[in-house]
């Protein structure tokens, strides 16, 4: 009784602490889903109140679909943050399971090798990787964004999966030789499905950085063609006169991927993060 009644308070601060957390977190997501429902007046009188019957306005949607390509936007966003997450995932979980089960010379320097690139920010190489994409002729293509994007979620992809693919048990992976199995199989029929939750952190955390990355796809590609969802939200903003209405609708639309992946992926995430933590 003693025990329970001590810890109840280190409970009730632990939800405090979270609670707050949550609050100032979502705080900016409230604030950009509300006003992009208002007029551009009641935006700036009363940012922080409820639309109602008087400020109530779908001008900026109106606005979002109908100048400029928001839905080729929305779709080279798509493309590029699904075909890098397949790339990620694919071989990042390969790499994965060679440095985990496999021993050879080198495989401790291999893993710090790739652990570095989680360390150095892929945007200190922005110089260098525009004159690559110059040179191979891949600027203003999505190729471009996509090679960016997998070589930058690789190393914490390959940490994170080589962690859990240690845990797989020795002997489900031998019984599976013995029954005549390849390491294909094995890697695709027995590892990947005891990883799912380890994937689904993965693709969380890689999709994010992804989806609402402005710096690349303003370098590699600014054309109309490949802009991306962030990029195509700052033909609203002006040197001198920025439409708000609109930029905060873009925004709003550019919020429901990232939503629905971690409803979807929600509970293979917490999985993830916790068996991480127990570890």
């Amino acid at each position: 009784m003693r025990a329970a009644r001590s810890s109840l308070p280190r409970t009730i601060a632990a939800h405090a602490v979270l609670l707050t957390y949550t609050l100032i977190a979502l705080f900016p997501v409230f604030v950009v889903v509300v006003n992009a429902f208002k007029n551009r007046r009641a935006i700036f009188n009363e940012p922080l109140a409820l639309p109602n019957a008087e400020t109530f306005s779908m001008i900026g949607f109106e606005t979002v679909t109908s100048q400029g390509n928001f839905l080729l936007y929305f779709q080279n966003s798509m493309i590029v943050t699904v075909a890098s997450l397949i790339c990620v995932l694919l071989f990042g979980a390969m790499a994965a399971f060679a440095l985990s089960e496999y021993r050879f010379k080198g495989n401790t320097l291999m893993g710090l090798y790739l652990a570095l690139g989680i360390m150095i920010p892929i945007r200190l190489g922005t110089v260098a990787i525009l004159q690559m994409m110059v040179a191979s002729g891949l600027v203003n293509t999505l190729t471009a964004l996509i090679l960016v994007y997998t070589a930058q979620g690789l190393p914490l992809a390959i940490f994170i999966l080589s962690e859990f693919m240690r845990t797989v048990s020795d002997d489900l992976k031998n019984a599976g030789r013995i029954d005549g199995l390849s390491e294909y199989k094995i890697f695709f029929r027995l590892v990947l499905p005891l990883v799912r939750p380890a994937l689904a952190t993965v693709a969380v955390f890689t999709m994010i950085p992804i989806w609402n990355d402005l710096w690349f796809p303003l370098i590699l590609a600014p054309g109309e063609s490949t802009k991306t969802v962030t990029l195509g939200a700052q033909m609203f903003i002006g040197q001198f006169v920025t439409n708000w209405n609109a930029v905060l609708a873009a925004l709003s639309l550019a919020i429901v991927p990232v939503l629905v992946l971690y409803l979807i992926f929600s509970r293979q995430l917490i999985r993830g993060i916790t068996s991480g933590a127990v570890k």
